[in-house]
């Protein structure tokens, strides 16, 4: 089999709502093989979930709901205290929402993603984790979960979904492999980033931010939509991948070309 390095790039998305536009959704698609849409709790509304979601399927990209807590005025980034039974409902609420509008549009829902303080909670509490991975197996058991890492994979497991890790070549790292979330997103150099982001898909490490060489284990990086220069960098992590020869494809291609993707190697991101 092949030993070329093959990786998913997602980007977040379709988080503008009403009179309030964030991101240049269009111009990101040609750089990304997968997008996360907002699905109505931390950003979007039913226009703008439309026409991402149609922009999204005229592309080709797979199509994860991007499932958060409900907080508008917070983007989804305060951590809230939420009965998981309460939780699973939140989000096969989202789940189903965004779905009818891939459905409408002739897609199909490829993959969850949560947002923000709900992605950060589900990626170390087991419980949250359980609530998303159950809510999702009620709407389609085979859509894999994206977390940070594997920390909660006996819970996702449980729920009978696939959970699949991913990096972030735009966020930085503490000496403990946790991101360190910003307020607002901070733009970085597009050459930094397409660095951290080859040296994430090939040799599977990065700096944390105090200068430490830690692991990471990924078959997706996210690439952010909300930086002021987001094309710039999507446009130099795209080259650099593809200089380096990382091919780069949507996260529903890795899962059928190497169903035990959860264990791959976690160098070349390769099924061997």
């Amino acid at each position: 089999m092949s030993t070329t390095p093959r990786i998913d790039i997602n980007c977040d998305i379709g988080e503008s709502y009403g009179r309030w536009s964030l991101g240049d959704d269009r111009a990101m698609m040609p750089y990304v093989s997968s997008v996360n849409i907002a699905t109505g709790y931390h950003a979007g509304d039913p226009p703008t979930m439309r026409k991402t979601v149609e922009s999204a399927v005229e592309h080709g990209l797979g199509i994860g709901a991007h499932i958060a807590f409900p907080d508008l005025m917070g983007f989804g980034r305060r951590r809230m205290v939420i009965a998981p039974h309460d939780l699973q409902d939140y989000c096969l609420y989202q789940l189903g929402a965004l779905q009818a509008f891939v459905t409408a549009a002739g897609g199909r829902l490829a993959h969850v993603k949560p947002h923000g303080a709900l992605y950060v909670m589900a990626s170390d509490d087991p419980e949250a984790a359980y609530a998303i991975a159950a809510a999702t197996a009620a709407v389609d058991a085979s859509l894999p979960l994206m977390l940070l890492h594997r920390g909660c994979a006996d819970a996702v497991a449980r729920a009978g979904i696939t959970l699949v890790s991913e990096a972030f070549p735009d966020l930085h790292y503490d000496d403990q492999g946790k991101l360190m979330i910003e307020n607002s997103k901070v733009p970085w150099a597009p050459e930094v980033v397409a660095s951290r982001a080859v040296r994430m898909a090939v040799e599977g490490r990065v700096a944390s931010v105090e200068g430490l060489d830690i692991e990471v284990d990924a078959q997706s990086l996210c690439i952010h939509g909300d930086a002021s220069n987001a094309v710039d960098v999507a446009q130099a992590v795209h080259a650099a991948l593809g200089r380096a020869g990382v091919d780069i494809v949507p996260l529903g291609s890795l899962l059928a070309a190497c169903p035990t993707i959860a264990e791959a190697p976690k160098k070349g991101r390769s099924c061997v």
